[in-house]
C-alpha cells in the first residue's frame, strides 16, 4: 500500500466494514447522508453507480488531499423492479414472498475517488441469486427477528437460520454489499494494494468457494 494514502469507507453498514477489513488496510468510516430514491427511468446499473458516487462525494474530505474515498451501493433487482429496504414487517414479507423460488439479481456499484486530483473509478458487480422455495412460516419467523428491515430486498444472504439462497455461482461478497475483488482491482489502479490475500480471506470468512474471484482480479467483466 502506498504510505501516503488514507482510506475512507463511506458506509454505515457493518457488513461492508467487515468485508473491507479483509484488505488489512488502515481506514476510517464516515457515514454519508443522501437521498436513495431511484430516479424516473433509471436503470439498475445507473442507480447503484450514481448512489455509490454520491456517497463517496458526500463524505469527500476536502482538507485531506491524501485521502481515497470508497463508496458503495447495493440493490436487489427482480425483473426491472428495484427493491429497496422494507418500510415495515408487512413490506418485508411481501418482498420475500415475491423473491422466493426464482432467480433475481443483485447489483453493487463501487465508486473510488482520489481526493488530490478528483480521479473517480467505478466498478459494477452483478450477481444472479437463486432463492429457495421457503415457506410462509419461515418468512414470518425471519421477519420477526427484525433482520430484514434494514436490508435491500428484505434479506441477508448470510443469515444463519433463514438461509434464503439455494445456491451461488457468483460474488457472494457483493450480495452482502461489497465485492472485494472489484474493490481490490480498482484500488490497485491507484497504487493501493492490500497487505492480505483478499480472495482467500473472503472465502474463509464466507465459507464459500468463489468461482469468479481470479477472473475479476484479471479484469474480466464477470459477477
Amino acid at each position: 500500500m502506498i504510505e501516503s494514502a488514507r482510506l475512507v469507507l463511506a458506509s454505515n453498514s457493518p457488513r461492508r466494514r467487515q468485508l473491507f477489513g479483509l484488505g488489512n488496510w488502515e481506514y476510517t468510516v464516515t457515514v454519508p447522508d443522501i437521498n436513495e430514491e431511484p430516479r424516473a427511468g433509471e436503470t439498475p446499473a445507473d442507480y447503484v453507480l450514481r448512489l455509490a458516487r454520491e456517497k463517496a462525494l458526500a463524505v469527500f474530505p476536502g482538507d485531506r488531499s491524501d485521502s481515497i474515498v470508497v463508496g458503495a451501493d447495493t440493490a436487489v433487482i427482480d425483473g426491472e423492479q428495484i427493491l429497496g429496504k422494507p418500510r415495515d414487517e408487512a413490506d418485508a414479507f411481501r418482498m420475500l414472498d415475491q423473491l422466493r423460488g426464482h432467480v433475481h439479481r443483485v447489483y453493487t456499484g463501487l465508486a473510488i475517488c482520489r481526493v488530490r486530483d478528483g480521479k473517480m473509478l467505478a466498478e459494477l458487480c452483478i450477481t444472479d441469486v437463486p432463492m429457495r422455495d421457503y415457506s410462509d412460516a419461515e418468512i414470518h419467523a425471519y421477519v420477526e427477528t427484525g433482520d430484514p428491515l434494514d436490508k435491500a430486498g428484505g434479506y441477508a444472504i448470510q443469515h444463519p437460520q433463514f438461509q434464503p439462497v439455494e445456491s451461488m455461482r457468483g460474488c457472494y461478497a457483493s450480495v452482502m454489499g461489497l465485492p472485494m475483488c472489484h474493490a481490490v482491482r480498482a484500488l490497485q489502479k491507484l497504487a493501493v494494494r492490500p497487505s492480505a490475500d483478499v480472495p482467500r480471506a473472503c472465502q474463509a470468512l464466507l465459507k464459500y468457494e468463489c468461482p469468479v474471484s481470479q477472473r475479476i482480479l484479471r479484469g474480466d467483466t464477470v459477477g
